[in-house]
């Protein structure tokens, strides 16, 4: 599968959104944007109010490994940021490794909740274990893009950027957001038994989306492929409107 191409070029788009924040401030979210409702997606840009996404975006989901991103910046900024909390912290984003994951989770078990406190992730809760949490697509593209804006330089842009071809357990990480033009680096996130889920969330250059799918990988590319010409045409008519 390649990359999607559009006739309007991201960074068009991108100067049109941050010459005219005011005009695209109010959210795109009438309707689902033509893809099915097993998808929910999200954009949100670094200017503040620059946001859009599905009319689900706001729905808590299954987080899979999207929630890593939170513990993961919780270690960063209140764990005890010992050597092995980097480890584990890498290992977690880049090849999404759940044994890091169930390690990193036993010691700050708060994480997930201290970090939707913190950002006002209001779609994001934590269950018995890191893998039992829910978060939506919304709030998991407002936390990157807050980062974006607070902490750009964040190791947790570092390590999506150079995500491993394959996660720890083997699976391929080449699917959904990070397939979208413009995207610099990505996390994904899979259940490993039925029903099949899978998520993913990207960040660019002043911009984070995230999706979550009831299916299959490939179910969420062909998803976005038929979503984002939508939305670049529909910021594009708002800022001229």
């Amino acid at each position: 599968m390649g990359r999607f191409v559009f006739p309007i070029s991201v960074a068009a788009v991108a100067v049109l959104v941050f010459a005219a924040p005011s005009a695209a401030a109010d959210a795109i979210g009438d309707d689902n944007l033509g893809v099915p409702s097993r998808t929910a997606f999200s954009f949100r840009s670094v200017v503040p109010g620059v946001e859009w996404g599905t009319a689900n975006e706001y729905e808590s989901r299954t987080g899979l490994s999207l929630v890593k991103l939170y513990m993961v910046d919780y270690a960063l900024h209140h764990g005890d940021r010992s050597a092995e909390d980097l480890v584990l912290a890498e290992r977690m984003i880049r090849y999404s490794d759940d044994s890091a994951a169930d390690a990193m989770g036993a010691k700050y078990p708060q994480a997930i909740d201290a970090i939707a406190a913190e950002y006002h992730l209001t779609g994001t809760k934590s269950g018995a274990a890191w893998g039992m949490s829910y978060t939506s697509t919304a709030d998991v593209a407002s936390f990157l893009a807050a980062k974006q804006r607070t902490e750009p330089s964040s190791p947790i842009f570092d390590w999506m950027a150079a995500a491993g071809d394959q996660a720890a357990d083997g699976t391929s990480q080449d699917w959904g957001t990070a397939r979208l033009p413009g995207v610099l680096g990505s996390k994904w996130g899979w259940s490993d038994s039925e029903p099949l889920e899978v998520a993913s969330a990207s960040f660019g250059n002043g911009f984070a989306v995230a999706a979550h799918t009831r299916g299959t990988p490939q179910d969420q590319t062909a998803d976005l492929e038929a979503v984002v010409p939508r939305l670049l045409q529909e910021l594009v008519a708002r800022v001229f409107r």
